[in-house]
Formats: C-alpha cells, sequence, structure tokens
C-alpha cells in the first residue's frame, strides 16, 4: 500500500511541479491540476487495483486447479490411512470451492478488463500530457503553451468521454453477459430451464397461425361452372297452332 502512495505522490510532485512552470494563466494551471492531474491520479491507482484483484483471483485458479487434480489421484486404501485420506478429502472439497468462488468473482468483476481499459487510458493522458509539456508530436506547430492550451484541453476532454463511453458500453456489457450466461448454465445445469429452448412471443404466433390455418372445404374446391339461365321463350321452339276444324267441310 505504501509503495502504491508513493509512486502517486511522485507522480503529483512531478506532473505538479511541471505545470508551476509553465508560462499559463492561473485559470489554465487549474484545469491542469484539477483535471488532467487529477484524472491521470485516479486511472492510475483504479488500474493498480484491478491489476492486484486480477492477478490474485487468477492465480488461486490456476494453482487450486493444478492442486486438486493431484489430490484426487491419491488413493489410501489400506485401513490405517483412514485419517490421512479422509484429511485430503476435506482438502480437496475446500480448495475446490475456493478456486470456483475465486473463478466467480473474476468472471463477475471483470478485473481483468478493468485492467486493461483504465491502463490504456491512463497512458493515453499521460503521453497527451508530455507532448503539451514539451510542445512536442500534435503540439509542435504552436509557438507556445498558451497557443496549444485549447487543443490541448479539448483532446483531454475527448479521451475522458471516449473512456466512459467504452467502459458503458464494453466492461459493464461484459460483465452482464457473463452474468447471465453463468445464471442461465447454471439454472440449465439444475433442470429448471432448458438452455436450447425459445418459447415464442404472442406476436409471432398469430401470423403463423393464420398462414398455417387448415384449408376449408369451400377454400379446397372448386367452384362448379353454372350455366346462365335463358328464357323460356327464347329456348323453346316455334310450334305452329292446330287447327280443330274438319279439313273437309267447306265452309
Amino acid at each position: 500500500m505504501s509503495r502504491k502512495n508513493s509512486y502517486e505522490e511522485v507522480l503529483r510532485q512531478e506532473f505538479g511541479q511541471l505545470v508551476d512552470s509553465l508560462e499559463l494563466q492561473e485559470r489554465q494551471k487549474y484545469y491542469l491540476k484539477s483535471r488532467w492531474l487529477d484524472q491521470v491520479l485516479w486511472m492510475e491507482s483504479r488500474a493498480s487495483r484491478a491489476r492486484n484483484f486480477y492477478y490474485r483471483l487468477r492465480l488461486t485458479t490456476i494453482i487450486g486447479g493444478v492442486i486438486i487434480p493431484a489430490l484426487v489421484s491419491l488413493n489410501f486404501t489400506s485401513t490405517e490411512n483412514q485419517q490421512v485420506k479422509q484429511a485430503i478429502a476435506i482438502s480437496t472439497f475446500a480448495l475446490s470451492q475456493v478456486v470456483a468462488v475465486s473463478a466467480a468473482v473474476e468472471q463477475f468483476f471483470n478485473y481483468g478488463e478493468r485492467w486493461r481499459h483504465y491502463r490504456r487510458s491512463v497512458e493515453t493522458l499521460k503521453t497527451q500530457g508530455w507532448q503539451f509539456f514539451e510542445l512536442g508530436g500534435i503540439y509542435e506547430p504552436f509557438a507556445n503553451h498558451d497557443q496549444a492550451f485549447n487543443d490541448f484541453a479539448g483532446n483531454v476532454e475527448a479521451i475522458i468521454q471516449r473512456d466512459v463511453e467504452i467502459y458503458s458500453t464494453q466492461v459493464v456489457q461484459a460483465k452482464k453477459e457473463s452474468t447471465s450466461k453463468s445464471e442461465t448454465q447454471s439454472a440449465s445445469e439444475n433442470g429448471l430451464v432448458s438452455a436450447h429452448v425459445v418459447h415464442p412471443s404472442p406476436a409471432t404466433v398469430e401470423p403463423l397461425l393464420v398462414t398455417q390455418s387448415t384449408p376449408t372445404v369451400e377454400s379446397v374446391m372448386e367452384p362448379f361452372p353454372v350455366a346462365e339461365p335463358t328464357s323460356v321463350i327464347e329456348s323453346a321452339p316455334l310450334v305452329e297452332p292446330i287447327s280443330t276444324s274438319n279439313p273437309d267441310s267447306s265452309p
């Protein structure tokens, strides 16, 4: 702990002296100390903290994963070694729980991704600071620090904004995905739910029922052609009237 505090104090003193030596206005120096230097020290401490947790949890998982198979492979069959066998069984169970907890904690908090994220951001801020102090890199065209200050402040704010966006989209999202994946896997192992079953929503079922409905008799049978009705007068043949009088009789 004292070593980390001493490194942060060294950074604070060195960068503070550099800021005081620049020919800038008091408002600009205040921005350098309260904004840029404060973010550098904060990200440095967060990166160191995430790295320490990541190394401890990962080493615990790796070493325990190597020792557990060796303990399981030990076989004591004689009655004289029953106490030793029981002690090894208890040690194996306890070590397996420690390994499982270490892996779960590291996966939940995602210390490895946090460490790389903060380290990348703080080194970018340091690079911007050193280029501004020496008027090198992208600040080389400027004659003095006063002229380059506006561009430096804009670059610092862009880096901090990008840091927040990356943390929100990648680190937090990876944490949520790992948590949901572990919960689904544990639930499927316990027989509560199946990880491969997809329950369709009513919005997707209703169109299927409409498109896959059983055809009725009316839709299957083709309509029987019906001839147009014709008039009886038009269709009946013309018949001459039969005379009832005697043809032989004369008037």
